[in-house]
């Protein structure tokens, strides 16, 4: 379909049915129709699914699937045929009519429910999301058009990522253009959330992988002493590709451009072995898809250069683990971004009453933006050097710090000059400094003309984040209407209502220092700020009465969709806790006892063999003194780990969720304390799987 020659322009979106695609095939009485963004009728669906299925098969495709988001957190799909039999005539006919384009029939009770369904009511329905346009996915077993659709019960609760978001879109759009108006908006008639997803990830060589059970089975080590040479040089942050790398990340632009994903830059990260990709801002919903998109083409493409791409938070102890920092802002359907300062932000109200919607929601429900941003692995992420600490908190920079404070204090006279930078040298111009330095400690940065959340794990979904986050400024931009609305004098109304918030939420929410430093964590204790270093503690923030009460008002979440979601994420967390623990043991037993055994008596048979010819062998019975009670405290510990994962595997999700985090990770950490002693007083000779120094070095 394309070569290395095809120009770029002609390369980016040829496999996407987009809106350019959609006006050649269709009518122009079928195009007008489906862009009202209005329910389709039976006619129009006929039309656009005709055209779909003549598109794709004029690119190789020979079926198509519903890809829709359940709560196991990945992409599903399942693949029917466009071939149908023509009558007794046996032949075939191809054929895909609009019914089986805006609705598909999935196994729901096969999928995580958390109590919605029953196991045996099976029916479920995926639903065509017209709002983000099919693809073709192409890979060696072929082309497939892929139809974004949501995915809900027989009785209509969401069992998927999706719905709550596209949900949590319409809310604060409706809640955003409430606010224009009042503010003498009356061109604007949409307001988007816009995302642009920083996607981290590690590249492995296959081979190391392969002997290593712990990254096969759970996407981390699970063992492992520290490289000699691991991140401390910081050589590796944007270095020199490796050719090998380079020409994957050739490939993944080259695959992303085809699907349409603005894939813009592209680098080395801090840890050994890890790169990131940023894509450049769209929806909210098509981003998340697009994210999805991302995450599936690194793991594809690394195959074909002997690689395995990561997308675990935490692959490496001791070293910087992945996020994926999401980028969000809101524009109008005219073209405004509404988080945008300007020049003159002190009187700039839009913005001010967007900035003030977005703080008053962070400051009220930043213990919901910890639980949307929580995972098992992140756990092991959050609070590290290259990661944002677990209380969240807001950074907006030396220039709207001067703008806030100076609206507290009703004082208009603010210089936010920012300057130019002069390096002294003649042949570099002067450039122009940006409106604030950044604070990397920082979860929800200002940046701009963007806020960034950096707390979101590279393995999740940004839907539920991005779901929140509209969520919670929707509901503060409901309560500013509502004052608006009945205000005569709209705009001294507006600036009242922004020095209020400012003045409330300003001294809670917003930190600008060191946020991985101790008088922090006792700061935003005094502060009233929730510390939630674990997702355990976090996710009933899903289910406070203040949430449940927001999300229904909203029309987001019902609270039985809420409920479903905490035992989902409860049961989430102990699976794989559960799977990595019993792959801990099943190392600890199977690989490394024995090879310290093995070499324990390798090194007490080369002490008799030495004693033999009257060599003392002072070094070997020292090794064996030092690896003896190690190995001994290891089998111990390991006993005692097994017999509590057992334990644990009998309780229902919620007990066995919290004791897996109170009893069974501590000894976890223990075992793989003692392991870890071990490995580097046993001779690689016998080690059995890859080293640290080996994967991150190769």
């Amino acid at each position: 379909m394309t070569n290395e020659t095809t120009p770029l322009t002609e390369l980016f979106g040829c496999n996407v049915f987009s809106d350019a695609v959609m006006r050649e095939k269709l009518s122009e009485k079928t195009y007008e129709e489906f862009k009202k963004g209005t329910p389709l009728s039976l006619e129009v669906a006929d039309e656009i699914a005709e055209a779909m299925k003549e598109w794709a098969m004029s690119k190789g495709a020979t079926h198509y699937t519903h890809l829709f988001q359940p709560l196991t957190g990945l992409t599903a799909e399942k693949h029917d045929g466009f071939i149908n039999p023509d009558g007794m005539s046996g032949k075939a006919i191809m054929e895909f009519t609009g019914e089986q384009l805006i609705k598909g029939e999935p196994d729901a009770s096969s999928f995580p429910s958390g109590g919605i369904r029953a196991t045996f009511e099976a029916r479920g329905y995926t639903a065509w999301d017209t709002t983000s346009p099919a693809f073709l996915k192409e890979d060696a077993s072929g082309v497939t058009l892929c139809i974004p659709t949501a995915f809900c019960s027989y009785t209509g609760e969401a069992l998927d990522k999706k719905t709550p978001l596209l949900r949590s879109c319409d809310a604060l759009s409706k809640a955003a253009i409430r606010v224009l108006k009042q503010l003498g908006d009356s061109e604007s008639t949409k307001v988007v959330s816009t995302v642009g997803p920083e996607q981290e990830y590690f590249l492995l060589s296959k081979a190391h992988i392969e002997a290593r059970k712990d990254i096969k089975i759970t996407g981390r080590t699970l063992f492992g002493a520290p490289s000699p040479k691991g991140q401390e040089m910081e050589d590796s942050y944007f270095g020199s590709l490796r050719e090998n790398v380079a020409c994957f990340m050739k490939e993944v632009d080259t695959e992303l451009y085809k699907l349409g994903i603005f894939a813009k830059t592209k680098h080395n990260e801090v840890a050994p072995c890890q790169h990131e990709i940023a894509c450049v801002y769209s929806p909210a919903n098509i981003a998340v898809d697009s994210n999805y998109m991302v995450m599936e083409t690194l793991k594809r493409c690394a195959n074909h250069y002997g690689l395995v791409c990561l997308l675990h938070e935490k692959p490496f102890k001791g070293l910087n683990g992945s996020g994926k920092h999401n980028n969000w802002s809101l524009s109008t359907d005219t073209g405004k971004n509404l988080l945008k300062p300007g020049k003159d932000p002190v009187h700039n109200i839009e913005f001010l009453v967007f900035l003030a919607a977005t703080m008053e929601a962070v400051s009220e429900h930043s213990g919901l933006l910890r639980a949307s941003a929580g995972n098992p692995g992140n756990d092991h992420r959050l609070g590290g050097n290259e990661a944002p600490p677990s209380i969240v908190s807001m950074f907006l920079g030396d220039a709207l710090d001067k703008v806030v404070e100076s609206i507290i204090a009703d004082d208009e006279n603010v210089d936010i000059e920012c300057g130019k930078v002069d390096l002294g040298a003649s042949t570099i111009p002067e450039f122009e400094k940006d409106n604030t330095d950044r604070n990397r400690t920082s979860p929800f940065a200002f940046t701009g003309n963007k806020f960034e959340f950096r707390m979101v794990g590279s393995s999740a979904s940004i839907a539920g984040p991005n779901t929140v986050i509209n969520a919670i400024v929707a509901q503060s931009l409901n309560g500013i209407a509502d004052r608006l609305e009945k205000a005569d004098d709209k705009v001294a109304e507006a600036h009242a209502v922004v020095k209020e918030i400012f003045a409330k939420h300003y001294p809670k929410i917003v930190f600008n220092g060191n946020g991985y430093s101790e008088e922090w964590v006792k700061e935003a204790e005094r502060r009233g700020l929730p510390n939630l270093p674990s997702s355990i503690e976090a996710f009933s923030q899903y289910n406070t009465e203040k949430s449940v009460e927001m999300f229904e008002s909203l029309g987001i979440y019902t609270k039985a969709e809420l409920e479903s979601r905490y035992e989902i994420r409860m049961e989430k967390y102990f699976k794989i806790n559960n799977y990595e623990c019993l792959t801990m043991l099943d190392m600890v037993r199977q690989e490394i006892i024995p090879a310290v055994s093995d070499y324990l008596k390798f090194l007490g048979e080369t002490v008799q063999s030495m004693a033999s010819i009257g060599m003392t062998a002072n070094v070997e019975k020292s090794i064996i003194e030092k690896i003896a009670p190690l190995y001994e405290k290891l089998y111990e510990t390991t006993e005692e780990f097994g017999k509590a994962v057992r334990a644990a595997e009998v309780m229902d999700v919620i007990d066995a969720a919290n004791n897996m985090h109170d009893v069974v990770i501590p000894l976890a950490e223990k075992v793989r304390e003692y392991a870890d002693a071990i490995e580097p007083m046993v001779s690689k000779d016998f080690w059995p799987m890859p080293t640290y120094a080996d994967m991150l070095f190769y």
